[in-house]
């Protein structure tokens, strides 16, 4: 029971995280034991002190807080990924170029110092890493489905699984609505793999089979298989609809790095862990390649500044999308806008303007000017010390997103005599669960 009830939560966040917030994997959601230990202090700390309310369950309250936490993680992520979330790191971080984004694209993962250089790469890229796609047979989508009523079943050999799948086909089912079944089915698998239905010429449709991931392993020429032929259940869907048939074959990525041919499964390739490196086209001509390497100081200050403005902004608006159904939303809007307001001074005088929605925005020239100043590192004191202020409103948010929920104080609790306790904790996960159950 235990293991269904956590499941059940884990598709009901999911659900909301992906509906309503960014969700997003970066190296900043890992936390060593000790960052984890600090949070749960908090957590103890504040829940010992914190009055007993009632809590407004409904359902914009639950897409609101979970918006808020999301965001404010994002928010966090945002900053930690421009340099680290120490002061002295904030904004140091190298931005990576690349003169031809045609042919690729590039990001900086080293972690440089001040004086270290860096080498540039020339790539060519001759050919893209591609994924297999699967193309089923055209079938008349208000024609039934000329196969037995019965429950029918195949097999999908993936990364070295085999998944079988199962479905039932009634008398009343048309070729479009088993079309559709099997795209659900098959894409809510996460498997690897995603389906969708095609529509086609004179009332027709197919199905349409990709797999997730590109390139050759193992001296494999597919990625995937389809079948029937062993399958617990009634056989006859592949044929029917044509699942097996491979229309367009897995290939490697094939390219030049300084002049050294390479392979690679992936168009996302790592030049020496100093640069990610995305393929995005192909080589118009033989020779074109695309320079990649690090931009200058003031470049790389400039986008981060520019980065920080935008996680920054985009928070505001997630938050004043809330505005008309819930009156909290505005005092957090208030609370993050004020941060801004208490540095706007400082911050105008780099080339960061305050907007009256409570918004910033970047005079990129100003900015320019500032960092290639003698005095630059003074200078730029202040936007770290108004990113360290974001940085501690965004770690209280996403530590309790219920205190921007509307609710009803019952009582307060005896300041000083009071003990942990271990329900409130749960206020953020139990609203969203006892509404799904």
């Amino acid at each position: 029971m235990s293991y269904n009830s956590i499941s059940n939560l884990t598709n009901v966040y999911n659900f909301y995280v992906t509906t309503y917030a960014p969700k997003s994997s970066t190296p900043y959601d890992s936390h060593k034991k000790s960052e984890l230990r600090s949070v749960y202090n908090s957590i103890v700390k504040m829940n010992k002190e914190s009055p007993l309310y009632i809590l407004d369950t409904n359902k914009d309250s639950q897409r609101f807080a979970v918006s808020v936490k999301e965001n404010a993680r994002e928010l966090r992520n945002t900053i930690a990924s421009l340099g680290g979330l120490n002061e002295d790191e904030l904004l140091n971080k190298k931005v990576a170029y690349s003169s031809n984004q045609n042919i690729a694209k590039a990001t900086f993962i080293g972690s440089a110092k001040q004086d270290e250089e860096f080498p540039t790469y020339d790539i060519e890229v001759n050919s893209l890493a591609s994924s297999q796609v699967n193309t089923g047979n055209f079938l008349p989508n208000d024609e039934f489905v000329s196969l037995a009523p019965d429950t029918y079943s195949f097999d999908i050999g993936i990364d070295d699984l085999n998944y079988e799948f199962q479905f039932s086909i009634k008398p009343t089912d048309t070729n479009r609505d088993v079309q559709e079944r099997l795209s659900r089915l098959i894409t809510n698998a996460n498997i690897g793999m995603s389906a969708q239905v095609i529509p086609g010429e004179d009332n027709t449709s197919y199905l349409r089979l990709e797999s997730n991931s590109t390139g050759l392993k193992d001296n494999r020429s597919y990625i995937y298989r389809i079948s029937d032929h062993r399958t617990s259940k009634t056989a006859g869907t592949v044929d029917y609809f044509g699942l097996d048939h491979v229309s367009s074959q897995p290939s490697n990525a094939s390219y030049a790095v300084n002049g050294n041919e390479r392979v690679s499964a992936s168009n996302r390739i790592s030049l020496a862990n100093i640069y990610e490196v995305e393929l995005t086209g192909v080589s118009s001509w033989e020779g074109e390649t695309a320079s990649i390497g690090l931009k200058t100081d003031v470049e790389s200050l400039t986008e981060n500044v520019n980065t920080l403005v935008g996680g920054f902004n985009s928070f505001l608006k997630s938050v004043s999308e809330f505005s008309d159904n819930q009156p909290k939303s505005n005092r957090l809007f208030n609370e993050m806008s004020s941060v801004a307001r208490v540095y706007a001074r400082d911050l105008t005088s780099i080339g960061l303007n305050l907007n009256l929605d409570g918004t910033l925005e970047v005079d990129d020239d100003t900015l320019r000017q500032t960092a290639m100043g003698d005095d630059a590192k003074a200078a730029f004191s202040p936007i770290k010390s108004f990113t360290n202020s974001v940085l501690r409103k965004s770690n209280q948010v996403a530590l309790d997103p219920m205190n921007y929920v509307n609710n009803v104080i019952v009582a307060y609790k005896n300041p000083g005599k009071n003990f942990a306790s271990p329900y409130i904790t749960s206020a953020y996960s139990g609203m969203m669960f006892n509404s799904y159950c």
